[in-house]
């Protein structure tokens, strides 16, 4: 995919890896990938379970690795990097490693956008779970919507000619493929393509979570959607981590 130029004449080269799931028994555990990916990519972008927990000495082992990636880091958190109840804590760590939390921001890198939200769970198409009935399933649907709005909120910032939009969760069923089915709606929601459609720009879509997902797919429009969990790229491209022009 080409698109928008990066230095030397060239389009910009995005590397993106999901699921990285550091522990606290691990020693450097990505160190000598980033400096690979480094001298493959322009960008690193990170699509969330950065952490196998949450917790704050997983997030410190990542970000000693961050620090050594000589190219810019920027992502977002995934379900895993909240399940200690302190995602703030870990997204501070990793911002101060050097790493772009994108959430409430949006950034421009070499005249490419990146805007990104962790997404939630919903579901697709009639499958989508909608703000009927109890209070409580009303204030489950807020928090996809919110995500989604977020999302839009970031895109529609950025002025750039190509953007990419950063996720965990996913925007589309087609990348679930190879999950159960009956798990589709604990994996994505429709209403996260539903902002990334309303825009001409987005050259790119990544995201994680679905472990036995399919790599590629599109979104209605046509957008280009990629998995990116890292078990996923080891099945299709024989590495953690994909190289996408933009």
């Amino acid at each position: 995919m080409t698109g928008t130029e990066a230095g030397g004449g060239r389009p910009l080269r995005v590397a993106a890896i999901g699921d990285l799931h550091v522990t606290e028994n691990d020693t450097a555990p990505y160190r000598d990938l980033f400096q690979e990916i480094a001298g493959a990519a322009d960008v690193l972008v990170l699509c969330g379970d950065l952490t196998n927990f949450g917790k704050t000495g997983e997030a410190e082992i990542l970000a000693e690795d961050i620090r050594s990636c000589a190219i810019p880091v920027l992502g977002v958190l995934g379900n895993h990097d909240y399940e200690c109840g302190q995602p703030e804590v870990v997204a501070e760590i990793l911002h101060q490693a050097g790493m772009t939390v994108l959430d409430e921001q949006a950034v421009e890198i070499e005249g490419v956008g990146f805007a990104g939200v962790k997404g939630f769970i919903g579901g697709f198409g009639r499958g989508e779970l909608a703000p009927f009935g109890e209070p409580e399933i009303k204030a489950f649907v807020d928090i996809a919507v919110n995500e989604a709005r977020k999302l839009e909120n970031g895109l529609r910032s950025l002025r750039t000619e190509k953007s990419v939009a950063v996720l965990h969760y996913s925007p589309i069923a087609e990348t679930l493929v190879g999950e159960p089915l009956e798990i589709f709606q604990y994996l994505g929601s429709q209403r996260l393509a539903d902002a990334i459609d309303r825009f001409d720009n987005i050259a790119a879509v990544v995201h994680g979570h679905a472990h036995h997902g399919k790599h590629e797919g599109r979104t209605v429009k046509g957008t280009p959607v990629y998995n990116c969990a890292q078990f996923v790229l080891k099945q299709t491209l024989g590495r953690p981590y994909a190289v996408i022009e933009v």
